[in-house]
């Protein structure tokens, strides 16, 4: 997989992807100040794309920047037509989109706040998070030594840039110890999320999900409950420990780069025969479908464009 595209828009204008550099002593490079989006556009037909739920990622992102105190200098519609626009100049109408505010150049230590505020839009071709082996199959899923920020160590609802060291070294385990992704616990011994997903658990087809006390609210993970809930599954919000996941008929990760991935493993533990199960397949037959605009409802959360 190659992030490599034509273009990538700088602080108003496109630049060659050669050009788009940043200083070494950039602020954010040191400390993690800087927030970001991951958004997925994909074809809905012959040149035309579509970035599905593109106002929910813009608006969680410019959340994000006013609880970490940045002020953008851009306005909301003016990133908007630049992700359309970085799309567009690079022909692209399947692609993942990053958005990223960050931290320049100028003064060092903890309580600079004079420092520019740079936004930055790339995007790229990229297919399956976790494979396309992974997404049909299911992967393999351990429990992190590692455990997921309390509520007031970190802005659970931000998507910060520094937050995802924690996630980074989960994985990194998780992947030593033979694991395709780790499952993160809190601070009190319940479920959190994946390094970069949410997470369902289903049995005697009842649904349960972490509640939104200590994750980030995934824009897929609502999405995947309006899905549920619309193929008339019970959805429970609560808290649970690991041992339901042991003992799930069905177990599957939601995230924009993830989509929806079913997971057959926890802890060396089948999650029911070994195979993705019959809830999760129907959330992800309709999830794909409905981000390539063949389901009537979820249409009206597709940004078209031409690409």
């Amino acid at each position: 997989m190659s992030i490599k595209s034509d273009f990538i828009w700088m602080d108003g204008k496109l630049v060659p992807y050669e050009d788009a550099t940043v200083h070494v002593l950039s602020h954010t490079l040191h400390y993690g100040l800087g927030v970001f989006e991951g958004i997925r556009s994909y074809e809905q037909a012959p040149g035309v794309g579509g970035i599905f739920k593109l106002d929910a990622h813009l608006e969680r992102l410019f959340d994000s920047a006013k609880m970490c105190l940045l002020e953008v200098p851009f306005t909301y519609d003016q990133v908007r037509e630049a992700c359309l626009e970085t799309l567009k100049a690079n022909k692209l109408t399947e692609a993942y989109i990053r958005p990223i505010i960050f931290l320049g150049s100028g003064q060092m230590g903890l309580g600079a706040r004079h420092n520019q505020v740079h936004v930055a839009i790339a995007v790229w071709k990229w297919g399956a998070y976790m494979g396309d082996e992974g997404l049909k199959k299911g992967i393999r899923a351990g429990t992190s030594s590692f455990t997921r920020h309390a509520v007031n160590s970190n802005l659970q609802r931000a998507k910060v840039i520094g937050h995802y060291v924690n996630s980074i070294l989960a994985r990194y385990e998780a992947n030593m110890n033979g694991f395709d992704e780790a499952i993160m616990l809190d601070h009190n011994g319940f479920v959190a999320e994946g390094t970069g997903e949410n997470l369902f658990a289903m049995r005697h087809g009842r649904v349960k999900t972490p509640s939104i006390t200590n994750i980030l609210g995934g824009i897929t993970r609502k999405t995947s409950i309006q899905i549920l809930r619309r193929l008339d599954y019970e959805v429970i919000e609560t808290q649970f420990g690991r041992d339901l996941l042991y003992v799930a008929d069905e177990v599957f990760m939601t995230g924009t780069a993830a989509e929806v991935t079913p997971v057959r493993e926890v802890d060396h533990r089948q999650v029911g025969d070994g195979t993705p199960g019959v809830i999760t397949g129907k959330v992800q037959d309709m999830y794909l479908s409905g981000v390539r605009g063949k389901v009537d409802w979820m249409q009206p959360m597709i940004t078209r464009y031409e690409a």
